[in-house]
């Protein structure tokens, strides 16, 4: 016959015990005996509430998920004669995209000024994410806010 090592409701050790036995300690207590750690030598029970047990741990769960921030990338837009923005104020992430009209793909260089400008200048309060890169007509990078101290 098998043997388990089992833990009490509150917390006690009530020894190794033959399945059967530490069935009938459960049921007497109106409680359920749950496998804690199937791979220790004897593995280890608990005699628990597991309806109660589940209920927690979803609790648990919704609290952790209240708790997490959701970070968004928030988009600015420039042309190659767009003057100064604000942005990064709320903690999120922003992609700086300068897009070329017409011919203004002739003048790539006053983009890649423009976004190295926007660098020098958010440098305190940004890090980039990556390098600028241009993709067809539009030049962009990912700016993320520093860690505030």
């Amino acid at each position: 016959m098998r043997e388990v090592r089992v833990v009490g409701a509150d917390g006690s050790q009530l020894g190794i015990l033959p399945i059967a036995t530490a069935l009938e300690t459960a049921r007497q207590q109106e409680l359920d005996l749950v496998e804690v750690a199937p791979d220790a030598a004897p593995p280890v029970c608990r005699i628990m509430d597991f309806g109660k047990y589940k209920y927690t741990q979803a609790r648990r769960l919704k609290e952790a998920r209240k708790k997490q921030t959701t970070i968004q990338v928030k988009e600015v837009k420039m042309g190659p004669k767009t003057e100064k923005h604000d942005f990064l104020e709320e903690g999120h992430k922003a992609k700086v995209t300068v897009r070329f009209k017409g011919r203004e793909m002739a003048h790539t260089e006053l983009g890649w000024k423009m976004l190295n400008k926007m660098l020098e200048a958010t440098q305190d309060i940004a890090n980039p994410e990556n390098n600028p890169r241009l993709e067809g007509r539009m030049l962009h990078i990912i700016l993320s806010p520093k860690a505030h101290n």
